[in-house]
């Protein structure tokens, strides 16, 4: 069962809903921001079992993106769950680098979680294409921040920045919209999480 919980992070006040599963934790930080990624984590999250947490800023039309490490308060009592639920994490954003649109990058510090990610995602080539070399993801778009949640659970975590046609159907955003992320992205990430829930000790 979801449940909810009214938080302000940075004086943004944001709507967090978890929704408990397994040991694979399925995060979106930056739900009405990055169009797409509360979608896929909550479609991902029920196609695996997995637990889901995801933050929104309902009904606001220009939401405030807070930095992912900034993310990481005490007071969100739903955050400090997952936290402590939750093995490994992967955590779902959206970038829009018109150099390369296709790029799927899986940063997160776990390394060997993102390349079982990968794995799953190769089935998505050659409309896109997943990127586990730290060297050749942008600095921004790492996550390998200490305080990122990606990085908070026991195991660690992969942090998968998606381009816009990778997590939303084109159409333009609306408050309260739910935006729809393409069929094969969510088989293709959930069988990419599917594969971490048999990883041991990495």
């Amino acid at each position: 069962m979801t449940r909810t919980e009214e938080v302000e992070i940075e004086g943004v006040r944001m709507l967090a809903a978890l929704t408990p599963g397994d040991g694979i934790g399925l995060l979106a930080l930056h739900g009405s921001n990055e169009g797409g990624t509360a979608e896929l984590a909550r479609s991902v999250a029920e196609s695996c079992g997995a637990t889901s947490l995801v933050f929104t800023q309902p009904g606001v039309r220009e939401p405030v993106h807070v930095r992912s490490p900034r993310m990481a308060v005490r007071h969100c009592a739903l955050l400090r769950e997952f936290l402590s639920r939750v093995q490994l994490t992967v955590s779902l954003h959206g970038h829009n680098r018109t150099a390369t649109p296709r790029s799927v990058f899986l940063g997160g510090g776990n390394r060997p979680a993102a390349l079982l990610v990968a794995d799953g995602l190769d089935a998505l080539r050659p409309e896109f294409d997943p990127v586990t070399d730290l060297d050749e993801i942008p600095v921004a778009l790492r996550g390998l921040h200490p305080r990122n949640p990606v990085n908070m659970t026991r195991r660690g975590g992969v942090q998968v920045e998606l381009p816009l046609a990778a997590r939303t159907g084109g159409q333009a955003w609306a408050p309260g919209v739910p935006d729809t992320p393409p069929r094969s992205v969510v088989d293709a990430l959930a069988k990419g999480v599917e594969s971490l829930a048999a990883m041991r000790g990495r």
